[in-house]
C-alpha cells in the first residue's frame, strides 16, 4: 500500500483496462516475468499468468520445492542439511534470468516477529535486484485487495458505501493476510469500515487504525452494503484458533437488515463452514467477480513496472 499514492486512479485505470485488456499487449514484448511459488495457488496463478500474457510477457513460472532446490535464508549458514541453494544465489539469478519477480510465500503462524518480518519477500528484493510483486505474502495480500477495491468501485450504489469484514469460522488456521490488505485498502480508499470478529481475533492495528471494531456480528452488519466474508487465525495469541461459542456463520438470515449487501470472499471458501451454499450462489454474492478481477489489478500493476522500466532505460 505505501507504493500506491493514488488508489482510485489505479482502480479507474485497472477498470479501463478491463473494457479493453489487449491494448497493451506490445508493452511487455522482448521481457519476462518469474512468477515463483512456494505455496499452492489456483486464482493468483492464472490471473497472474493471464495479465502478464495480455502485456505480450514472457511467463517462466517455479514451484519451490517441487521444481527447484530448498533454499537457504540464513547469513553465514552452512549447509550441510536440507537447503541446497541459497537465497543470495537463487534470487541473483532469477533477476538476471527476468526483469520482474512475483513470490507468494505464506507464514509459518509459529513466530509473529519471524513472520511480520517478510523475511522471504525482502530477501528477494534484496538479492534479486529487480522489480518484486508479491502475489501474497505472510502478512498483506495487495493484489487480492487492489482486485477487490476494483469490484467494490463496480458495484457501489453511493460514493460511501459501509462495508464490513466479518471473521469466519474455519477448521485450520489461516494467516491475518488478506484481512490485514482488505482493512488496509479500504481506509486507504476513504471508505467506511466497520470489521467484527469475536474478542481475541483482533488484526494487527498498523493494517486497522480507521475502522470501527465491533464484536457483535449483527449490530456490525446493520445498514451494510458490502460484506467481505473471511477467516484468520489469532494475531495476539499468534496462529492459533480460539474457541468461540457463538455462530458466525452467515445465512440469509444473517443479511436481513442490511442494504441487500453485496458477499465478498477471496475464495478458496470451504462452503458453508465459512459461508452458506445460499449465500455464495446468491444473486449478491461478487465472488466470481472478484476472481476476474484478479487479471486486471495485476495487469495495471505490471503495466506501471513495465512503463518504468522502459523509463528507466
Amino acid at each position: 500500500m505505501k507504493d500506491v499514492h493514488n488508489p482510485a486512479e489505479l482502480i479507474s485505470e485497472g477498470l479501463s483496462l478491463k473494457c479493453n485488456p489487449l491494448k497493451y499487449l506490445h508493452l511487455g514484448k522482448n521481457k519476462s516475468i518469474g512468477l515463483v511459488f512456494f505455496n499452492s495457488s489456483l486464482r493468483t496463478r492464472l490471473s497472474t499468468q493471464k495479465a502478464a500474457l495480455n502485456l505480450g510477457l514472457n511467463v517462466m513460472l517455479i514451484n519451490i520445492g517441487a521444481d527447484g532446490w530448498s533454499i537457504e535464508f540464513e547469513d553465514g549458514a552452512v549447509m550441510n542439511n536440507t537447503s541446497v541453494e541459497h537465497i543470495k544465489d537463487a534470487a541473483a539469478m532469477l533477476g538476471i534470468y527476468c526483469d520482474i519477480l512475483a513470490i507468494r510465500c505464506f507464514p509459518g503462524l509459529q513466530n509473529r516477529e519471524l513472520d511480520y518480518e517478510e523475511k522471504i519477500l525482502q530477501q528477494f528484493i534484496k538479492y534479486s535486484k529487480v522489480p518484486v510483486i508479491s502475489m501474497e505474502s505472510a502478512t498483506l495480500h495487495p493484489l487480492q485487495s487492489l482486485a477487490d477495491m476494483i469490484t467494490i468501485a463496480e458495484f457501489k450504489k453511493n460514493k460511501s458505501p459501509k462495508i464490513v469484514l466479518t471473521w469466519a469460522p474455519h477448521i485450520k488456521p489461516l494467516p491475518q493476510a488478506v484481512a490485514n490488505s482488505f482493512s488496509e485498502w479500504t481506509l486507504h480508499c476513504g471508505y467506511n469500515l466497520t470489521i467484527t470478529h469475536p474478542e481475541g481475533y483482533e488484526l494487527n492495528k498498523q493494517f486497522t487504525e480507521g475502522a470501527n471494531i465491533e464484536y457483535n456480528q449483527q449490530k456490525a452488519l446493520e445498514n451494510a452494503d458490502f460484506v467481505y466474508v473471511k477467516n484468520w487465525s489469532s494475531f495476539q495469541d499468534y496462529g492459533k484458533i480460539l474457541p468461540v461459542n457463538e455462530n458466525w456463520l452467515l445465512n440469509n438470515e444473517s443479511l436481513k437488515n442490511t442494504n441487500n449487501a453485496k458477499i465478498m470472499h477471496c475464495l478458496p471458501v470451504r462452503r458453508n463452514v465459512e459461508l452458506t451454499d445460499e449465500l455464495l450462489d446468491s444473486e449478491t454474492s461478487l465472488i466470481h467477480h472478484q476472481a476476474e478481477n484478479r487479471i486486471y489489478a495485476t495487469q495495471i500493476v505490471l503495466k506501471k513496472i513495465i512503463e518504468s522500466i522502459s523509463n528507466e532505460g
